[in-house]
């Protein structure tokens, strides 16, 4: 089993989930769904349109914080989703869950991932607020060490490419 802890990242809809799960599974470690760790007030709040702002995403950050940092005191290796649009979330994560975390970036245009949005279904995130992750994201620069993926590229593409880099 893989001991390394990865935040898969990026705006809604660019794949997250997919490359996450497909990650997890190739390295033989848990996937966390990132989205599942919202508090109830979070979750009405996007499903009613309304962006969050950077107090109503603390305890999220918190709780995924202390899943990888649960994750890293086992020893396990743990795959989570999170968009970590900031890079305040992701020093957070890196100061209260591990600082072994290898962000994994999945940059995309915005009307690509409009289009993917359009074809989403069951999901408590709408469309309608895509500006607004675009507006909130800070792409990482390189002092921060993250692996960068095009989401133009195929999921088993991108999942090949991080497997060659993280093993």
């Amino acid at each position: 089993m893989h001991t390394g802890l990865y935040v898969i990242m990026g705006v809604s809809g660019s794949g997250k989930t997919t490359i996450g799960t497909a990650l997890a599974r190739a390295l033989d470690v848990p996937f966390v769904e990132g989205d599942q760790l919202h508090p109830r007030a979070n979750v009405e709040r996007m499903a009613r349109g309304i962006p969050l702002t950077d107090e109503d995403r603390q305890p999220w950050l918190i709780a995924i914080a202390q899943r990888l940092r649960e994750a890293d005191q086992t020893g396990s290796g743990l795959v989570i989703a999170c968009s970590a649009l900031k890079r305040s979330y992701r020093d957070l994560l890196r100061s209260r869950g591990s600082a072994k975390i290898r962000f994994v970036y999945l940059r995309g245009g915005q009307s690509l991932v409009a289009d993917r949005l359009q074809g989403r279904h069951g999901h408590f995130m709408p469309a309608s607020l895509l500006e607004s992750q675009f507006a909130a994201l800070e792409e990482p620069d390189p002092r921060e060490h993250v692996l960068v993926c095009d989401i133009g590229e195929t999921p088993t593409a991108i999942v090949d490419s991080l497997v060659q880099h993280v093993t």
